[in-house]
């Protein structure tokens, strides 16, 4: 019993838990030759796929350890023959509503290319397509390199970056009509992961300002200067796509201000009420106390000190009334 209890456990972990844990990920490893370039693409593999990889290749040790560690910082390293790049781009989890690291792996020279990708994009995967499915006449008539592959790899990635930004931005400015027409608690958790999306862009997309200009001047050494114009596009594309994460920081910081202002009015408005509802309680909670003792006390049987409690506790609650709107409380 216990054997088919922890067997059908499993299934729920697997199916409830890491659905969601791997989702969009789907290993793949696929190569192709364009025009004596050899390009090959992995898709979340492990250390042993990657291992098999790069093993025939004279790749320095560290560029091995760091393709088959997760998260990695960006950087590029560069040699006689070859360089190697690490860069950040990020993948929407629909279900989470937020964006994963997706670490690009990248080793370059002349006549061969490697992608190592945590994530399947349908940017990268049109780039490949596009080439393994040329005509003998195409592939002769074009003229490729690595770096130029490259090149489109990235571009493609911040063009969709600028989307990124903007689906943001709207979603930022109905955050903000939001926040001044109707205030719920779902509006925090929204906020809260805004926010977070937008420190995760940016904590991605800052540190590869330096890389990207670090990977220009690599792309210059090895292809004798022909990719500069390209890859100085690619890093005032970056530049741009930075300065506007940083703008929809500012932006979340200020609704998330505004909201919480906001909130403490509300807040101050209930306490005012709440003060003034227990400026007329109380007297009439401090007389009846007296008068539910079984002693003698003045005017107990007269009919008319009812209204008189009443009237003073109306007295009370119109001071206090009074004091909170000389302190602007009201």
């Amino acid at each position: 019993m216990s054997i088919y209890l922890f067997f059908f456990t499993n299934i729920f972990f697997e199916y409830t838990f890491k659905k969601d844990l791997v989702f969009y990920k789907k290993l793949m490893k696929r190569e192709i030759n364009i025009n004596g370039i050899k390009w090959i693409d992995g898709v979340d593999l492990g250390k042993k796929e990657v291992y098999e990889i790069l093993k025939d290749y004279d790749f320095h040790e560290l560029d091995l350890e760091a393709a088959m560690e997760e998260n990695q910082r960006a950087r590029i390293d560069g040699y006689n023959n070859y360089f190697f790049v690490i860069l950040h781009f990020p993948k929407y989890n629909q279900k989470r509503r937020t964006y994963e690291l997706n670490e690009f792996n990248v080793f370059v020279w002349k006549d061969f290319l490697i992608t190592l990708r945590n994530y399947h994009g349908t940017h990268v995967d049109t780039i490949f397509d596009k080439y393994a499915h040329l005509d003998d006449e195409e592939e002769n008539s074009i003229k490729i390199s690595s770096g130029f592959i490259l090149y489109e790899i990235v571009q493609s990635m911040l063009e969709k970056m600028f989307k990124v930004v903007e689906n943001i931005r709207w979603d930022l400015k109905y955050l903000e009509k939001q926040v001044f027409d109707n205030i719920n608690s779902p509006l925090v958790k929204d906020i809260m992961i805004k926010k977070r999306n937008i420190f995760v862009l940016k904590n991605m997309f800052k540190p590869q300002v330096l890389v990207m200009n670090a990977l220009e001047n690599s792309i210059n050494q090895l292809f004798d200067g022909t990719m500069e114009l390209y890859f100085e596009d690619l890093e005032d594309k970056l530049r741009y796509v930075v300065n506007d994460i940083i703008i929809l920081e500012e932006q979340i910081i200020a609704i998330e201000d505004a909201f919480t202002t906001i909130i403490d009015i509300k807040t101050s408005y209930v306490i005012t009420i709440l003060t003034l509802f227990s400026a007329f309680i109380m007297p009439l909670t401090l007389i009846t106390s007296f008068y539910g003792m079984n002693i003698d006390l003045p005017f107990q049987n007269s009919p008319w000190f009812v209204h008189w409690i009443l009237l003073f506790s109306t007295f009370c609650m119109g001071m206090m009334y009074f004091i909170l709107k000389k302190m602007g409380k009201m």
